[in-house]
């Protein structure tokens, strides 16, 4: 070999064993599949910043979008095990359910699920088993609360809707949660189910119809999609809702109480980060909420209510006044 060829080829190994070497580290690192992204998700990826985790850096976060169908869910997380990725994070039942469904091997981090052992996710909360984790919103222990709450701030409330999916499993225990607690407080429940994007409108008919004194709903994943939606008809018949996030209560909701979530997605980010040390998902139980939130919008009473909201209740711990 002519001297000038071979110094030709060693300057061209020299190029390419680097770009070999990086496209090598690139391949390592971890990927973690995220169902139906939203804005709610930048606590997530912020608890992962906050570990030591730089997207595209160190870790890579694959989307793919469902809009919570569950026929596209059960496709969407076929595909991200056949991307393949190293753990999934979903929000919610539905989501969750389909990647269990996708995999019995790659861990599962869930956030903000109603009923993990009720839903058939996991086998115990202390115990989850199989390749699932993560934290529940306690969705049935709540949804009773909610409604009582309501009465507190509505003494004639005597009729109350609640919207439901029953395509989530977890939701059959919040309707039994609800139809206990109107039972206890002498009102009569309007259960409306929706299941598909064409049955709101059934709902909405049913509300003008019976006209419910006020309205309640889950945090399911497919629901929240519509959520301005579903503000805008309460708003505009003058019902007075109460839903499970902080998130709703802004966006125009006029109560809301249950598990802060982006605390719970942040409380998901350390899990992913412990599965990726090593630790099994059977090994992590699935974790409580600890922080709770109450809050009111008083720009959306004045609209929908006759008598405002004041007293000292409003100025509790853990009250946050909107509006």
């Amino acid at each position: 070999m002519k001297r000038r060829e071979f110094i030709a080829l060693l300057g061209g190994a020299a190029v390419a064993w680097p770009l070999a070497a990086r496209a090598q580290q690139l391949a390592k690192i971890p990927r973690i599949g995220i169902i139906d992204d939203s804005p709610i998700w930048n606590a997530f990826r912020q608890g992962l910043r906050d570990l030591g985790y730089l997207e595209g850096q160190n870790i890579a976060l694959e989307y793919r979008y469902a809009g919570g169908l569950p026929d596209r869910l059960a496709w969407v997380a076929a595909e991200l095990v056949r991307r393949p990725v190293d753990l999934i994070a979903t929000l919610g039942t539905p989501p969750t359910r389909a990647a269990k469904q996708a995999t019995t091997t790659i861990p599962i981090v869930m956030v903000g699920v109603g009923d993990p052992v009720g839903a058939g996710l996991v086998s115990s909360l202390a115990r989850p088993g199989g390749n699932i984790t993560g934290n529940t919103i306690l969705g049935p222990e709540v949804a009773g609360k909610r409604l009582q709450l309501l009465k507190e701030v509505i003494p004639s409330l005597s009729h109350a809707a609640f919207l439901w999916n029953p395509d989530n499993a977890s939701h059959p225990a919040q309707l039994a949660e609800v139809r206990g607690a109107v039972a206890t407080l002498g009102i009569k429940l309007l259960p409306l189910a929706v299941r598909s994007p064409d049955e709101f409108d059934n709902a909405f008919a049913a509300m003008i119809r019976e006209r419910p004194d006020a309205f309640l709903m889950t945090n399911d994943p497919f629901h929240q999609l519509s959520i301005g939606k579903v503000i805008d008809f309460i708003a505009n018949n003058r019902i007075p809702g109460m839903f499970v996030t902080r998130e709703v209560a802004v966006a125009g909701g006029f109560l809301s109480y249950g598990a802060s979530l982006p605390d719970l997605f942040r409380r998901g980010a350390s899990y992913v980060h412990k599965i990726l040390q090593g630790t099994k998902p059977a090994d992590l139980p699935v974790e409580h909420p600890v922080k709770f939130e109450l809050v009111i919008n008083l720009k959306t009473a004045k609209a929908t209510m006759s008598v405002l909201l004041t007293g000292p209740n409003t100025e509790a711990r853990g009250v946050y006044q909107i509006g």
